[in-house]
């Protein structure tokens, strides 16, 4: 239960978080992402944010022998960058450059019942449903 309890305080800090510095707004993501245009930086602040945020504390976390509330730790194990990882790095990427949504904040989005969230959570849905039956074959 101190699982399902952690996860969801960790969910919920994140949304808030989202929320709080507007990245929840699709336009706030196209606006970093047009350079020539109506650029806005604020994205950058919030990735340098988390970024530092994870260098700092990962130095700590990683130290102890098991995380508080599992065994071990499940780290990424491959290293290597083949075609599937660019592949779908680059689909991410169109993906969120055209709609201007990431899974996090298309979550908080479809849960603050925002009306293109509504329609792009079932698509990225079904769109990752449809992937995994593809490659299974």
């Amino acid at each position: 239960m101190a699982r399902v309890f952690a996860a969801l305080l960790s969910g919920v800090l994140f949304g808030l978080g989202l929320a709080i510095s507007g990245m929840t707004d699709p336009n706030v993501v196209i606006g970093f992402l047009d350079l020539f245009g109506d650029f806005n930086p604020a994205l950058m602040f919030v990735l340098g944010g988390a970024v530092g945020t994870t260098l700092i504390a990962f130095r700590f976390v990683l130290r102890r022998p098991s995380p508080l509330l599992a065994s071990d730790f499940q780290l990424p194990t491959r290293k290597d960058i083949d075609a599937r990882l660019l592949i779908g790095a680059g689909l991410f990427g169109i993906g969120w450059g055209l709609a201007g949504y990431c899974p996090g904040p298309a979550l908080v989005s479809f849960g603050a019942l925002i009306e293109t969230a509504l329609v792009f959570v079932p698509v990225m849905l079904l769109s990752g449903w449809l992937t995994r039956r593809l490659l299974a074959r």
